[in-house]
Parts: structure tokens; sequence; C-alpha cells
């Protein structure tokens, strides 16, 4: 077992330039016919990070994927592993395992028989191959389940089954193509937090492939959001949803509020114009845009505020509520702030609803501050 990061000491080998990546993606192209799947993408993987690869049906994630685990070969481009040229190296001889969707268990085999499968087939003593089995039971919780069938357990147990089995050869690597797909909300969101917990104990990078932004999210110490092969942002979570870079990013993580327009220069920072009828919004920023730049601005729904009376702050807007998503512990208000434009705001329901506190047409201030939201070009 691999020793372990120190709690105290911030896990960021990506910022440290002494630090060696453990994949390398250098100007990788992958074609199939005339449709370019992955288009002269260059990525670095860290050893021990917990990586996801996030967008949309047929951006590529799948594809890349497959190119780490050799199911697939670049069209152009190398790819290593711990500094190996990994592209003409077969799947079997890989330090790679990839755990499938479908989980791929062997009905007819027991709990145990299913993890010890790939290490009976493997150059392991015999005599070690008990005690990894006992190991890999303990690690993902499965010690009780050991005798029983596939079919005899739950679909989380399945998972975490395939999870030991993958990880049974101690890969340098282990690949999850949509892991938690089949399994319901509360049981996905539980399994993520043990997924990240035996990626700790173990040490071993992760590379997950999902759609689910909430998923990726929560498990991942980085983030690549792919978009048409290539890569549209990689980041931490944190920077991924407070720092897009890009508009597509913005929209495509969580929810967001993009207004057009163009930029001028105050003193601290920029002003974007975007109706005539209505106040510029103020962004107090270390890299304004120059004058009549074409822009967006973007805030996330929980940085604004809404209230009944004009409130004292650098940004407001007056608008009419024109519907309301109520879920629970929040609720959205879509407020028409001009003609066509749309703008939400998140409020806690810290009342019960028929308490609450606005409501349909009403009249409201949105407001928020001057380093709430991000300018955009792209």
């Amino acid at each position: 077992m691999m020793a372990q990061p120190n709690p105290n000491v911030i896990f960021a080998p990506w910022d440290d330039p002494a630090q060696k990546p453990l994949i390398q993606f250098k100007n990788v192209t992958k074609r199939f016919g005339d449709f370019t799947a992955i288009d002269n993408l260059t990525l670095d993987i860290y050893a021990q990070e917990f990586f996801a690869l996030l967008g949309p049906s047929g951006c590529g994630k799948t594809t890349l994927m497959r190119m780490l685990g050799g199911f697939e070969t670049p069209t152009e481009g190398r790819i290593f592993l711990d500094g190996v040229d990994i592209v003409p190296v077969p799947p079997n001889e890989r330090p790679v395992n990839m755990m499938f969707q479908s989980y791929a268990l062997f009905p007819h085999l027991t709990v145990w028989e299913n993890i010890a499968f790939g290490l009976k087939r493997s150059d392991m003593p015999r005599d070690q191959i008990g005690d990894r089995v006992e190991k890999m039971l303990k690690l993902t919780q499965l010690d009780k389940f050991a005798k029983r069938k596939p079919h005899q357990i739950s679909g989380g147990q399945r998972q975490r089954v395939a999870l030991a089995r993958s990880l049974a050869k101690a890969p340098k690597l282990l690949l999850l193509d949509e892991p938690l797909g089949a399994l319901d909300k509360k049981l996905r969101n539980e399994t993520q937090f043990e997924l990240m917990d035996i990626q700790e104990s173990t040490g071993t990078t992760f590379v997950i492939v999902t759609h689910d932004q909430e998923e990726a999210m929560t498990v991942a110490s980085r983030v690549a959001v792919m978009v048409d092969g290539q890569l549209a942002q990689v980041a931490t979570p944190d920077q991924i949803y407070e720092a897009p870079t890009t508009t597509y990013v913005a929209d495509f993580i969580g929810d967001v509020n993009l207004i057009a327009g163009k930029s001028s220069l105050t003193d601290g920072g920029m002003d974007v114009h975007w109706d005539d009828n209505q106040p510029a919004i103020h962004v107090t920023t270390n890299s304004p845009l120059s004058a009549r730049t074409a822009c967006h601005f973007a805030i996330r729904p929980e940085k604004v505020s809404i209230s009944a009376e004009k409130p004292d702050a650098v940004n407001v807007m007056k608008g009419k509520i024109i519907d309301i998503a109520y879920l629970g512990n929040i609720s959205t208000y879509h407020v028409e702030i001009a003609a066509g434009v749309i703008f939400k705001a998140q409020a806690t329901n810290t009342r019960r609803l028929s308490r609450r506190t606005y409501t349909w047409e009403d009249e409201v201030y949105l407001s928020w501050t001057d380093t709430a939201g991000v300018v955009l070009t792209e």
C-alpha cells in the first residue's frame, strides 16, 4: 500500500513544477473515419489524483479513457504512464485496470471468487492470494458477503465487488466508466464518499468518466470539462465553479446567470453595459478588459440577494417574479429584470412554505457585490 499524504499538506502536485505527472497525453488526436473524437489534446494527471473527465455525450471523454486502457489507439500523439509510452503496450500488459458501469461480475462465482479471479491468472504466488482477497473484502466492507453470489447482494454491494476486483492487482491506475450510473440517487451519493475513502486509503490514481456534474464535483481532486474532443477547462472543483474561464464551462457546471454586454473601464475595475435602460453591472477585478470589449457577466444564483425593499448595494436591479422553483431547502426565483431577460436568485427556505416571503408577480430587488461574479470573453 502506498504511503498516505500528510493531511496537513494541501494536495496540489499540479502546482509544483518539481512534480512529474503519472499520466501524460501529448498532442493526442483520435479519429474515427472523418470524425475527430479527440482533437490535439495535451493533459497531465498526477499520482494519487482522483481525476474526473466530465462532459456531455459525444465530447470524447470515454474515448480518452479507452486510450488509457489500451482499447483504442491514438491516430496521432503519445500517451505516457509513469514515463513509459504505453501506446504500443497491449491492455493486458498495462498496470491499469478498468471498472465498467455494468460491473461485469461472474454470476456463478461468489464474491470472494470474483475478487480472486484476476489474481489467480496473475503471477502472484498462490499462498498470497487469500490474504489479498481478504484485504480487499475488508477495504470495501464486504467481509460478511464473501460467500454470496452477485444476485444475492444489492446493487451498491455489487459495485463494491467490482471495485475490489479492480484494485486487487494493485494497479497504478484505475479507470472508472460511469461507475455509479446504475445506482439510485441516494445510494449514488453515499457511494461517492465510499469511493473517495477507498481511493485515499489505497493511494491509487483514479480516473473517472461521468456526465454527472455533482458526482465529478464531489469526488474529484481536479475536473477536466470536455467539449468536442478538447479540454474547455482543467481545474479543481471550486475553481471550475467559482472561476470558470468560458461561458460554456460556466453554463455547464451548476446554474448560472449570463448577461451579454460590452465593457468600460472604471476606478478599481470595470462596468458591463448590457441594456440602455438598465444600470451597468460594476465588477472589481485585477484584470479589467479594454473598453468596448464584447463579454458576458456570469454570476451564480446563490450569490444574488432578493429583497422587497431597495437595498444599499453596488449592483441593484428591479424586476418581477415570474416563476419559482421550490426545492425544499432552497427556492430559486426567476425574475424578469428587462424585456426577455430573466435573472435567477436563490434563497434558503428558513420558513415553512405557507410563510414564504415572495410569490409570483411580486416586484423585488436583486443585488450582489462587485466581486460576486466574473466577466468572460469566450
